[in-house]
């Protein structure tokens, strides 16, 4: 995240940090052989990484943040996600298509970046949303011609995301700002 905001910041590395740590569990539904101490890897990562950061935005909770009256627009980015996702769950449960869960909840959740990058006045989130869109488009031929869940492809590729921007993000933190207490 490029953020003036330390909290903000802080919050973000730590939120997709433990989000990536979910979604490699999700990956865990059915995963390819072998990989399942990978993806657990990877949560525990994610794990560690949202602690460390989670710490930070507790102890610096009242410093100022981009969500300074923009606390609604925030809640409507979300209520529209949760609709979405909802939304197209239920269809793909009518069609008997729920094995395409992962993939669309991944989709979702990469768009719902687009808004977030105005409401946070951080464009690295259109660049977080491109490269899983087009990650997510990428694997749809494969995806295709099996019977697997989706989760195989589209979870870890959301995890290794997350996970992978939440370090950058923490890396360029920690240049700057060092850990501070």
């Amino acid at each position: 995240m490029l953020t003036e905001f330390l909290r903000d910041q802080a919050f973000a590395i730590a939120w997709l940090a433990v989000m990536g740590a979910g979604w490699f569990g999700w990956a865990q539904e059915d995963p390819r052989p072998g990989l399942r101490p990978l993806w657990g890897a990877g949560s525990v990562l994610g794990l560690l990484l949202g602690t460390g950061f989670g710490l930070l935005v507790w102890r610096n909770w009242a410093t100022a943040t981009a969500l300074d009256g923009r606390y609604g627009v925030f809640a409507a980015v979300v209520v529209a996600e949760v609709v979405l996702i909802g939304g197209g769950c239920l269809l793909l449960a009518r069609r008997r298509l729920t094995r395409w869960y992962g993939w669309w909840i991944g989709l979702c959740v990469a768009l719902h970046f687009v808004p977030l990058a105005w409401v946070f006045s951080d464009w690295s989130y259109l660049l977080l949303t491109a490269v899983q869109v087009l990650g997510l488009l990428a694997m749809l031929p494969v995806m295709r011609r099996t019977e697997h869940a989706t989760s195989r492809w589209a979870c870890p590729w959301i995890a290794g995301t997350f996970l992978l921007y939440a370090a950058l993000s923490a890396g360029l933190f920690l240049a700057e700002h060092g850990y501070p207490f």
